[in-house]
């Protein structure tokens, strides 16, 4: 044994990692994009229409903002662990113009460094060792992962295409709900671009009601291809049982700021607070005070931002044809969905027939559970320029 494996080996002696990463792994992207930069490197120039990270710049209003902000010399502190009041109020009126939702600024609403940190959040305030969590199949992967570090017992729910990918309330009824405590909805549901109906979201709060269960709701999709934004808080009466989770990520290209929020009832909020004020500071206020003015744009705004994603969209369409995939033109959100077809054992043996000969990176559907094993997604994230080649490469493999 050389001296580089001896101390290999004396780390590894020293420091194991802890028993609630059993079963958790790196990130599926994380290591992808690994993959992806190694055959860049090699010049194979990949065309990633995998993650939806918005490649469209915030408004000119926001960065400047960001920048006036910045250049004074007293914005550079520690700030408030509940965040700036002049964030809470703008949050609290984007909610009642778009969503007519009340939220009192001062007690219902939680800015956060990103909404993914909310859901590791919500997980350690709420689950104890054991205590069960619903989480969506398919959906994002790290409601499964925060829930599993937390402890939980996780129990998948499955989504169906005939259900319109909506909880099957019969088959939610069938399972033991006894220990459930917390249950992750998304809608706009992301992988499938569902959206919501008011007729499910009452079920939702009913469900929740009935069995004491805590629903978190994911909403960052609520803005991208979709003419009516939705919050589960809209419900009479959710208040009680939900804790929604907002984004500036998709709807103001704010991906790398990490701005989100958290609004539910007073109690959740100092609940989570408790938690969260443990873990991080305030925003930088500059941050704060530039998504506040992101929050005052108009309807002009997100009608800029989806005119340029339907463009994107109908080639995306034409780059599914090629590969005889069959989805649904009614979705909303960042991504397509779509089926493959019946010639692939499933969605990963298509997605790596097209990376290896084409160098164009689609995801495959079984990333977001066993329910996506048949389905691709692809990111309307890549301009018309990048998608026409892409739709190029493609169209040569498959002649």
């Amino acid at each position: 044994m050389n001296a580089i494996q001896e101390n290999n080996s004396e780390i590894k002696k020293m420091a194991k990692v802890s028993d609630r990463l059993s079963g958790i792994e790196e990130y599926y992207f994380s290591t992808k994009l690994r993959q992806i930069d190694e055959m860049n490197k090699a010049g194979k120039s990949v065309i990633n229409l995998g993650i939806g990270s918005p490649d469209l710049p915030p408004h000119p209003d926001v960065i400047k903002t960001l920048a006036e902000e910045a250049k004074k010399p007293n914005q550079h502190g520690y700030q408030n662990y509940k965040g700036s009041p002049v964030l809470r109020n703008a949050i609290s009126k984007w909610y009642k113009k778009w969503y007519n939702v009340d939220l009192n600024p001062d007690t219902e609403i939680l800015p956060l460094i990103g909404s993914k940190e909310g859901i590791m959040h919500i997980c350690m305030t709420y689950i104890n060792p054991g205590d069960g969590v619903l989480i969506p199949n398919p959906g994002y992967p790290t409601y499964k992962s925060a829930a599993t570090i937390a402890g939980a017992s996780v129990i998948a729910y499955t989504l169906k295409k005939e259900n319109n990918w909506c909880p099957d309330f019969d088959e939610l009824e069938n399972i033991d709900l006894q220990k459930v405590k917390l249950m992750f909805v998304n809608y706009p549901q992301m992988p499938t671009g569902q959206l919501p109906t008011k007729e499910m979201f009452d079920e939702l709060i009913s469900f929740a009601k009935k069995h004491q269960i805590l629903i978190c709701h994911d909403n960052p999709y609520s803005f991208i291809l979709n003419d009516h934004p939705m919050s589960l808080l809209s419900v009479e009466g959710a208040k009680e049982v939900v804790i929604e989770l907002n984004s500036f990520s998709k709807s103001h290209n704010m991906a790398g700021w990490r701005v989100g929020m958290l609004c539910g009832a007073k109690e959740r909020i100092e609940e989570v607070l408790r938690f969260k004020s443990n873990m991080d500071s305030g925003m930088f206020l500059p941050l704060q005070l530039a998504a506040a003015k992101a929050l005052e744009l108009g309807q002009d705004w997100y009608d800029s931002v989806n005119s340029v994603y339907k463009k994107r969209r109908e080639k995306v369409f034409a780059l599914l044809d090629l590969l005889n995939c069959s989805y649904d033109k009614n979705q909303a959100g960042l991504f397509v969905w779509a089926s493959i077809p019946g010639n692939y054992k499933d969605g990963f043996e298509l997605s790596d027939e097209v990376l290896e000969g084409s160098n164009v990176f689609i995801t495959p559907g079984g990333i977001f559970g066993t329910a996506g094993n048949q389905y691709v997604r692809v990111s309307l994230c890549a301009n018309e320029e990048k998608l026409d080649e892409a739709i190029n490469r493609i169209q040569k493999i498959k002649n």
